[in-house]
């Protein structure tokens, strides 16, 4: 190609760029503008004219180039599939169907996996009729019923949209202290609840004036150390380490005293975090106001859920005390208590973690079989410089009233001679 025609070819190339810019920033422009008037209406036939006498490009019709302003669908878009999609996922719903034991615990959930709440759901439960969410949690719980195979619906509700076929469910004859995979629909946070009236454990103290409240020195068949919760408040664990502490036994949660809800500890992220990150072993505990052996697994799997992204070298205790005198589970039988402990144990062993079991002397003699436990690690609370408990334990809280640097105020000592 000479110069020429090369010349020819770039001009021409620019002038139809040009063209299609002034188009676009016309159309732009017009679509912000108020519509023109529709042409006024008439009774008079249109002209017929042929394609040839107009001149009109192939394709268009009429020789109005801005017919298209007048036309009030020209720019309305399709449905969006995915906007669509989005807001049918928005409102529906599927349930969550497990057993423990004789028992079924159904969770309304949305699309994604999210318990409702605030609602009146409806299941149906085949042979034995409707049941209704009443306090609009999200959760219905069915107790009582024989080892078998059911079938679950979840009834019609406006604005939903509920599964077409009913949730098939084996209903277990017997606790199998297997962690229950959905338990963290289950798990809620302080903002949840009445704080005052659920967080109400009350340690029976078993002490005299011989208590010891210094850290100890560590030994070769010793190992010193602190618990803590939420009642210590922020944590310097830099501080604490450096303070000769060896481990941390930190609270995961607890169920709460009058309505059995299962929370988390507000400072356990931060301070299992924290301790990590300084270099502090740690294990975990639980305070349960289980009544039951269904709700000592609901406790375990909780925990198992909570520190999952962690790796614990110390275990995973049940603190079993009262909780003031009013608690769901202060009444509860040697019997049944050593029941709840050992369903406990037994979940959390069969995850794959050491397991424990917290109490101070006197609620070892009075409210449990001890020796049904001790396969598992004992936790003495006993605050004296010499424990009068009689029986075999691993490690022992020596002090609710040590101090220590990096943490204000009171905070509970231990010594443990699991040899970690």
């Amino acid at each position: 190609m000479d110069s020429k025609l090369r010349r020819m070819a770039v001009l021409s190339s620019m002038a139809v760029i040009l063209l299609v810019s002034a188009l676009v920033l016309y159309i732009n422009s017009d679509r912000s503008a108020p519509r023109p008037p529709m042409p006024a209406a008439t009774t008079e036939p249109p002209q017929e004219s042929s394609q040839e006498d107009m001149d009109i490009p192939e394709g268009q019709i009429g020789n109005d180039l801005s017919a298209f302003l007048y036309d009030h669908t020209f720019f309305d878009q399709e449905v969006n599939p995915v906007l669509e999609s989005a807001q049918e996922n928005g409102t529906r719903l599927s349930l969550v169907v497990t057993s423990v034991e004789r028992d079924l615990r159904i969770q309304v959930v949305d699309a994604h996996g999210n318990p409702v709440t605030g609602e009146s759901f409806y299941v149906k439960l085949d042979r034995f009729g409707e049941y209704k969410d009443l306090d609009k949690d999200g959760i219905i719980y069915v107790g009582d019923l024989a080892a078998g195979e059911y079938y679950v619906e979840l009834l019609p509700i406006e604005g939903y949209k509920v599964p077409v076929n009913p949730t098939r469910v084996r209903v277990k004859d017997r606790v199998e202290y297997v962690a229950i995979g959905d338990i963290e629909l289950l798990i809620k946070t302080e903002d949840d609840i009445d704080v005052e009236a659920e967080d109400t454990a009350e340690e029976v103290e078993d002490g005299d004036k011989t208590e010891i409240q210094k850290l100890q020195r560590p030994t070769a068949n010793a190992r010193v150390g602190i618990d803590v919760s939420k009642w210590n408040g922020e944590i310097d664990w830099d501080k604490v380490k450096n303070a000769g502490v060896e481990f941390a036994i930190i609270r995961v949660g607890y169920r709460g005293s009058v309505t059995g809800s299962l929370v988390e500890d507000p400072m356990f992220a931060a301070n299992i975090r924290g301790a990590v990150a300084s270099g502090v072993p740690v294990g975990v505990y639980f305070f349960t106001q289980a009544v039951n052996e269904v709700e000592a697994v609901e406790e375990a799997s909780a925990v198992i859920q909570l520190v999952r992204e962690y790796s614990l070298e110390y275990p995973i205790f049940i603190d079993t005390e009262g909780a003031g005198g009013n608690g769901r589970a202060d009444g509860l039988d040697v019997e049944t208590r050593t029941l709840v402990c050992e369903a406990f144990c037994r979940t959390v062993a069969n995850a794959g973690y050491e397991a424990g079991v917290y109490a101070n002397r006197h609620w070892y003699n009075e409210n449990l079989h001890v020796n049904q436990l001790e396969k598992y690690c004992i936790w003495l609370a006993e605050y004296r410089s010499t424990p009068l408990y009689q029986g075999y334990y691993q490690m022992w809280q020596y002090t609710s009233k040590g101090s220590i640097d990096g943490i204000v105020g009171n905070v509970d000592m231990s010594i443990s001679y699991l040899g970690k």
